[in-house]
């Protein structure tokens, strides 16, 4: 399995020394991150350096969006979305950081943040992504919707998008306090297998919540029919990825 945040990139890597330069090594507030219209990382050949600018995926058939955002992978530093509004095609979110006094770790991976839809969006036209806050400001464009994953908010059933063309965002519905842990993803042809760990050790709350898992895979030159299999924590099953 390949992850963003253990990619190999020295440049970034000492980017990260000096913006987290004053912090303690494992629980250091969030450093800044950039905005959209800021491009991320720096290689000898531009071609291989992983973007992390912002970038948005469709989720559960279209009633969300998922936002994602670079920074600490610890869940509880992974912005919120505190406000939503429409206007037209224009989805406009207002985002919510940790306390001041949250631990987060060092790292810097991919996160998603969960954006309810507002009514009277058409998901299947071109949609403006504008959001702010906690450090982060910009607009993300997100072409209108092609086609649908399995899964709705009414069944609470998993779905999953892609962001990126080597990156997904995976939705579950399950405790707030016991998001899903990769343990492995299998790649094969035309889809993944992702398996999860079983922890029965851990003491969940009782809500039923989205938590959203970002995933990359190799970039697959036809993403049509790309399919997620499930296994373990109780998510055995097959998810179809949005385009």
């Amino acid at each position: 399995m390949r992850i963003r945040s253990t990619l190999g990139v020295a440049a970034l890597a000492a980017s990260l020394v000096v913006a987290l330069a004053g912090c303690a090594e494992l629980e250091p507030t969030s450093a800044p991150i950039p905005s959209a219209e800021a491009s991320g990382g720096s290689s000898t050949d531009p071609s291989e350096a992983p973007s992390t600018d912002p970038a948005a995926a469709w989720l559960d058939g279209g009633r969300a969006i998922a936002l994602v955002t670079w920074g600490s992978s610890s869940t509880a530093c992974t912005p919120k979305a505190a406000d939503v509004t429409a206007e037209g095609q224009t989805v406009t979110v207002a985002l919510a950081g940790p306390p001041a006094d949250t631990a987060c770790t060092a790292d810097f991976a991919p996160r998603a943040t969960y954006v309810a839809v507002p009514d009277g969006v058409e998901t299947t036209r071109d949609v403006t992504l504008s959001f702010q806050g906690d450090q982060f400001s910009g607009r993300v464009p997100l072409p209108g919707r092609t086609s649908s994953a399995s899964g709705g908010a009414e069944d609470m059933m998993p779905s999953a998008g892609w962001f990126a063309s080597d990156g997904i965002v995976l939705l579950t519905w399950g405790s707030s306090s016991c998001p899903p842990v990769v343990q492995d993803v299998a790649e094969k042809d035309g889809g993944a297998t992702v398996s999860f760990v079983t922890d029965t050790t851990r003491a969940c709350t009782r809500d039923l919540a989205p938590r959203l898992t970002v995933l990359e895979v190799t970039a697959p030159q036809d993403p049509t029919g790309f399919t997620l299999t499930l296994k373990g924590d109780g998510l055995d099953g097959t998810v179809a990825v949005a385009g």
